[in-house]
């Protein structure tokens, strides 16, 4: 009889070889920080998460040489743009709602497809301005050499906002 234990490393060993990894090496697996878990898919809005990264504070923390009254400052302007770039996933939910009802009814109602339309809109300027303001905050909070780093990293893909 099989432990389930090893059971399981065992599945997962044969998918890995059967997509070309080494074997006991699943692309996916957190624990390797690959596959799906790098980082949040780039959907075009300024990137899928904050900063495209999964760890878009220790990351930045350890490129940019920060120090600890940098990290919490900047902790914070993360967080406040986490917290919009949430808000606005749920007003695209929420417009594409609008937009299915708008094309399921009998008669196509134009007015409220118009509507949801000019709420994805505002949505869409609330999250720039997020986005900017973030930036202006993080470019006050840098000395120009983090600055420099900073740069490099956003135009080298590295990094994405």
């Amino acid at each position: 009889m099989i432990h389930p234990a090893m059971l399981h490393w065992w599945k997962h060993a044969r998918r890995a070889e059967r997509c070309g990894a080494h074997p006991g090496h699943h692309p996916g697996h957190a624990e390797w920080g690959g596959g799906a878990y790098a980082a949040p898919h780039d959907d075009g809005d300024f990137g899928g998460g904050s900063f495209g990264v999964r760890r878009p504070l220790r990351f930045l923390a350890h490129k940019l040489e920060l120090d600890d009254d940098q990290v919490s400052k900047l902790a914070q302007i993360l967080d406040d743009l986490k917290t919009e770039r949430a808000q606005a996933a749920v007003d695209h939910r929420r417009t594409t709602s609008a937009f299915a009802d708008a094309i399921a009814a009998e008669a196509f109602d134009k007015a409220k497809a118009n509507a949801a339309a000019a709420d994805r809109v505002k949505s869409a300027e609330r999250l720039r301005d997020a986005v900017a303001g973030a930036l202006e905050k993080i470019h006050a909070l840098l000395n120009a050499e983090q600055r420099q780093k900073l740069a490099y990293l956003l135009r080298t893909g590295a990094l994405s906002i």
